[in-house]
């Protein structure tokens, strides 16, 4: 199959801006910089990364008579405000099981920022003491088989939409979505820099990409604070994803790349580089970060090019994810 053969919900208003970011560009003083925002992609709840990827998950849903989606996330998921996000679009019901899944002392974590739209939306929200993982989780198999004894029928969906069989479409179709905006913007990105956590993100942007014919790196920064499972997560899914859009070859070990450096010892947890590269590129750019993905794979593009690591003839696409309804549980970092 490719990757058109398989049916697709938008709930995008199209392709994702991009855009240079000429000023963060001069002055790191290397490769010429670009953002694609998933950020501003969608008119649902402030969009973000996962929307993409719920394009794909919806006709299954839809096709198997699902009621209700049920996903898990923590308690300021971006992904979980999107799940309830594309509930209400679409007339059904949305289960979220939220857990604890940041060490953050900020009272108002479970009240503000992404869980607060989820509730506006309508989604059951259900808070859960379990810590980070982004596995099977005991608490979401239970919420599935609630919805289930309810008389309902429930579509599971697992942390990010990542370990799902479609998990990895929508940034298949980025990749896609980035060679025309090179046409049309007469560019190369010969380097791509993404957020890497529960891994479908990158994994599918590595599966599209690898069908093109000039090569780029696909630079995930790690913010689980857990490489190993990371790197798995994405190398499984993007030969997972790769089969299923018909490459026709194997993926190479070298065309998974997952860094560690910036991600601090917590996942969610910012570190002194996250708070830097937030306001450095709220300064120069007016493009606001988040504390938990794009103020870390920030940090890291950052030092990437400034080092040399990413050459200074390069163009750098940085992928912004929308993760900044989150912020609001951070506020306390930013009182000056």
């Amino acid at each position: 199959m490719a990757l058109s053969d398989f049916p697709r919900h938008p709930l995008t208003f199209g392709p994702s801006p991009v855009h240079p970011m000429d000023r963060l560009s001069a002055h790191l003083g290397g490769a010429r910089v670009w953002a694609k925002r998933e950020d501003v992609s969608s008119g649902l709840a402030y969009g973000g990364n996962k929307t993409r990827k719920l394009e794909y998950l919806v006709p299954d849903a839809l096709a198997q008579g699902a009621d209700t989606l049920v996903s898990i996330g923590g308690y300021q998921s971006n992904h979980t405000r999107q799940v309830a996000a594309v509930a209400a679009h679409l007339g059904l019901r949305a289960v979220l099981v939220q857990e604890d899944w940041v060490d953050w002392p900020d009272p108002m974590s479970d009240r503000v920022g992404n869980i607060l739209l989820s509730r506006i939306m309508g989604a059951d929200v259900r808070l859960d003491p379990a810590g980070f993982g982004v596995g099977f989780k005991p608490s979401w198999e239970k919420a599935v088989e609630d919805v289930r004894a309810a008389g309902g029928t429930p579509y599971a969906i697992p942390a990010g939409a990542s370990d799902h069989p479609l998990g990895g479409l929508g940034f298949a179709r980025w990749a896609e979505e980035v060679q025309q905006q090179e046409r049309e913007l007469s560019v190369f990105f010969d380097t791509v820099v993404v957020c890497a956590v529960t891994g479908s993100t990158q994994a599918g942007m590595i599966a599209g990409f690898a069908g093109q014919e000039r090569p780029r790196r696909v630079l995930g920064i790690d913010a689980s604070a857990k490489l190993a499972e990371t790197r798995d997560q994405v190398a499984r899914i993007a030969r997972r994803t790769a089969d299923m859009v018909g490459l026709g070859r194997d993926l190479r070990e070298d065309e998974i790349e997952v860094l560690a450096g910036w991600a601090g010892e917590l996942y969610g947890v910012p570190v002194d580089s996250t708070l830097d590269a937030i306001r450095l590129v709220g300064r120069l750019e007016g493009v606001v970060l988040d504390t938990v993905y794009e103020g870390k794979s920030m940090a890291g593009l950052i030092d990437l090019v400034q080092d040399g690591t990413i050459p200074r003839d390069s163009n750098v696409l940085f992928a912004h994810l929308g993760g900044q309804p989150a912020l609001n549980a951070y506020s306390g970092l930013f009182r000056s």
